[in-house]
């Protein structure tokens, strides 16, 4: 039986994508209701999402349906073997958990050598990580939904057949070609395929689902994927497949002022927000204004803090030993607030030290060198609420054989310094910046906020969130407002070097504010474009009501 039942909850899901940039000051579309509301990347989305909303299901059916469908309408931005990072709360067990759809590096030891010796490519097949989307939809479905993959699948099926494009590659001259491969109806034969492992499976619902996952991961498609990974010199097999789970873990949360804010754990970026914001405990947001200079200079001087620390000490913590517990204490805080001048913009990376309680690490242990995003959130009529964030960083591989299936390059978030916590090793998940937030207050979901940006993700959460909880902006208000962003930290695409006290300020931001960074040592550009993709949803826990602000938005009608 689904954890989700129909008459006692209610899920909302973001879903975010690396790279989507909206332009400031758009609204994009709103919607709001009682009975469901989706908003989304791609109105293909929106409208699979409502369909699951409208005949029965719950959020979580909403949302993997409207995840399949992402996968085709917004290929380069997210992707059949892409990824799915989900927070879950649900209002029946009164829990919060985190499914965990990375995929993995390969196992075979000799591909780990060779990124030692010559790196992890930055869009080929090698830097491809086990596909993940399938096998986080089917423990989605399993554990909290209602409907079978069939039914979930067929608006994406629906589109498929309907025709579409055949599959293009730029050249490295910058000439576009055609190869010919009609990748939509490949993969509606793929989909069929674990429909049809689903019909002929015994047993019961989620033993049914199981087969869908079970013909992907460990079946002939497997064996199809890893016939092209050896053709396309790509180092994935099927044991690679076969080994793959999706994890179901913790959350990592703390306490800011009255309102509980979760994040996936240090295989992602988004502990760094909860030590952001743990650093900014100590100061008075709203009396200094919104987007005042003092208001943006703190939280740009936090956000360098928490990023430092995600550069040195982030990792998979299946491989790794990560002091979240440390990162996120009272003593190591308040050792790091005081780093925070108010008159001066920090110029250096300043990774603490928490295993030994100080404040700032003698010296830094590495040192660097030189697709697209969507976004989905889903709330049904119930009660649960659900944040996520697919993506599928592209390659220029092209659709896997006859398979139809896109895989991206979540791999390049890895590194090979041999001894970080993130150096890529045999099955290790790379730490990525896909970063879904859930807010609570007094133990039900208000909040839920997806970002599409890569390394910008975090910093615009933090915004929004304290939109709401300093200035009582909900997404329609939120969405549009005026952002800012450092690039103040280690890239997490290729390990870049960091931009030392850059900030890009939106033009909305007054002049007074402007020149006063610019007194303090903020490297300043200022920007016309939106800073981050943004969908955000609040949930009025009093009425039930629900508000939506993203690229496309519906509300269920029943």
């Amino acid at each position: 039986m689904s954890y989700l039942t129909k008459n006692r909850t209610t899920v909302l899901i973001m879903l975010i994508l690396f790279g989507q940039v909206a332009t400031a000051g758009q609204t994009g579309h709103n919607a709001s209701g009682k009975n469901g509301v989706v908003v989304a990347g791609k109105p293909e989305a929106v409208n699979a999402g409502l369909r699951m909303l409208e005949s029965g299901g719950n959020a979580a059916d909403g949302a993997a349906a409207a995840i399949l469908m992402l996968a085709v309408k917004h290929v380069g931005a997210f992707c059949m073997a892409g990824e799915v990072p989900v927070i879950i709360h649900s209002a029946a067990t009164h829990e919060v958990k985190v499914l965990s759809g990375q995929g993995e590096a390969p196992l075979d030891p000799q591909a780990i050598d060779w990124y030692m010796k010559n790196g992890i490519p930055g869009n080929d097949i090698r830097a491809a990580a086990v596909p993940a989307t399938i096998g986080l939809c089917v423990t989605f479905l399993q554990k909290y939904g209602t409907v079978s993959f069939e039914q979930a699948v067929t608006p994406t099926l629906e589109i498929l057949d309907a025709g579409g494009p055949t599959w293009y590659v730029d050249t490295s001259d910058g000439d576009t070609i055609e190869t010919g491969t009609n990748w939509y109806a490949d993969l509606a034969r793929t989909l069929r395929k674990l429909v049809e492992a689903e019909k002929v499976a015994s047993g019961d619902r989620v033993d049914r689902l199981q087969a869908v996952a079970d013909r992907f991961y460990r079946g002939d498609i497997a064996d199809e994927l890893e016939a092209w990974y050896i053709s396309q010199g790509g180092f994935l097999r099927k044991r690679d497949l076969a080994a793959h789970v999706t994890h179901i873990e913790d959350p990592l949360s703390i306490n800011y002022k009255g309102y509980t804010v979760y994040k996936c754990g240090p295989w992602t970026q988004g502990p760094y927000m909860l030590q952001s914001l743990r650093l900014l405990e100590g100061f008075d947001l709203k009396k200094m204004g919104f987007m005042s200079a003092d208001y943006v200079h703190v939280i740009t001087e936090a956000m360098k803090l928490g990023l430092a620390d995600r550069d040195e000490y982030y990792g998979d913590p299946l491989f790794v030993d990560v002091p979240m517990q440390q990162l996120l204490s009272d003593a190591y805080t308040n050792l790091r607030r005081p780093l925070i001048d108010m008159q001066k913009a920090s110029m250096e990376l300043r990774p603490g030290d928490p295993i030994n309680m100080k404040a700032v690490r003698k010296t830094n242990r590495y040192t660097p060198w030189p697709g697209g995003t969507t976004t989905l959130c889903v709330a049904d009529r119930w009660g649960n609420v659900v944040a996520a964030t697919p993506s599928g960083l592209g390659s220029t591989a092209g659709p896997a054989g006859d398979t139809g299936i896109i895989h991206g390059t979540r791999l390049v978030s890895l590194n090979t310094w041999k001894g970080h916590p993130d150096c890529i090793e045999p099955g290790k998940r790379p730490r990525i910046t896909l970063t879904p937030t859930l807010v609570e207050k007094d133990g039900k979901p208000v909040l839920a906020i997806s970002v599409a940006g890569g390394d910008l993700q975090d910093q615009v959460a933090l915004q929004l969130f304290l939109d709401y909880v300093e200035f009582g902006m909900t997404p329609s208000k939120a969405v549009p407002a005026p952002r800012f962003a450092t690039a103040h930290h280690i890239g997490s695409f290729g390990q870049d070097p960091p931009r030392l006290g850059s900030l890009t300020l939106n033009k909305e931001i007054s002049a007074k504010a402007v020149e006063i960074l610019k007194s303090r040592g903020h490297k300043i550009r200022m920007t016309s474009h939106g800073i981050g993709g943004v969908a955000m949803l609040y949930v009025d826990s009093k009425t039930g009501e629900c508000e939506a602000s993203g690229s496309a938005a519906g509300a269920a009608s029943k």
